[in-house]
């Protein structure tokens, strides 16, 4: 029986095969699930507009969301919620549209932000989705396997993805049994990375130090720039250059801190 949640979330999208679509999963992965697999209530909570403490009120619980993390801190879980989005699966015409709005500044967090919103006009959506096939899924494979197993031992399923899987045991995160990646992909640590800044518990700095320092530092910097040198659009070289500056900053900010 699925839980409240879940069900009001499925109620919002108009039905099980469109909170599937929404979300790149194929609708017997979402119909088997009973209640919200934690390291989906991000991408849930953008694309139905229902809060996080509606979707698992067990992880979240009101209390901790009425905390208000300083504009820093949300500006780091949007960061990471882009990333996490822009890499789960192809950006659709809408999410392209939200993307054509961000705003930049004369940073180079800034100007990363504003050519990436160029490019989110400049290119189509068809041509974007035929480069993230071609990038990530492929006749067999995909030119890049974005998951930390493969590049730190080069092959998958090895002792980074069991690495992390105890990590998110110990922050009560437990992998669906219908989630179809490894949780050492990209976009789902960044998606883990967004909630543990939005939680605002206390003492969580600690356990986002741990966890990029552990899961995204020995890899992250690689995998985006290969993204930026193996993308044909626009695109997804210009993400493949934000995340590559991302993890900079992030990796700095952690050791000042």
């Amino acid at each position: 029986m699925r839980d409240q949640g879940l069900q009001s979330a499925i109620e919002s999208v108009g039905g099980i095969s469109a909170l599937a679509r929404a979300l790149g999963l194929a609708q017997p992965s979402v119909s088997a699930w009973q209640r919200i697999p934690a390291e989906r209530v991000v991408s849930i909570e953008t694309v139905t507009g229902l809060s996080r403490t509606v979707l698992r009120p067990d992880l979240f619980s009101p209390h901790a969301q009425s905390i208000d993390i300083e504009p820093i801190e949300a500006m780091r879980a949007d960061v990471y919620t882009l990333l996490s989005l822009t890499l789960s699966k192809a950006p659709d015409a809408s999410l392209l549209k939200q993307l054509q709005t961000m705003p930049g500044d004369g940073s180079p967090l800034g100007q990363a932000l504003h050519n990436l919103a160029g490019a989110s006009n400049h290119d189509t959506a068809p041509a974007i989705e035929r480069d993230y096939f071609n990038l990530f899924i492929g006749l067999g494979r995909g030119e890049l396997l974005p998951y930390a197993s493969f590049y730190l031992t080069g092959f998958l399923h090895e002792r980074p993805l069991a690495s992390l899987r105890d990590d998110l045991r110990r922050l009560g995160l437990e992998r669906s049994g219908t989630m179809s990646e490894p949780e050492d992909h990209m976009a789902i640590v960044c998606e883990v990375m967004a909630t543990l800044i939005r939680s605002g518990s206390p003492g969580i700095l600690l356990e986002q130090a741990h966890l990029f320092d552990r899961h995204i530092k020995p890899w992250g910097s690689r995998f985006f720039a290969d993204l930026e040198d193996s993308a044909n659009t626009a695109f997804f070289k210009s993400l493949g250059a934000l995340g590559r500056l991302w993890i900079d900053i992030e990796e700095e900010a952690f050791a000042l801190a």
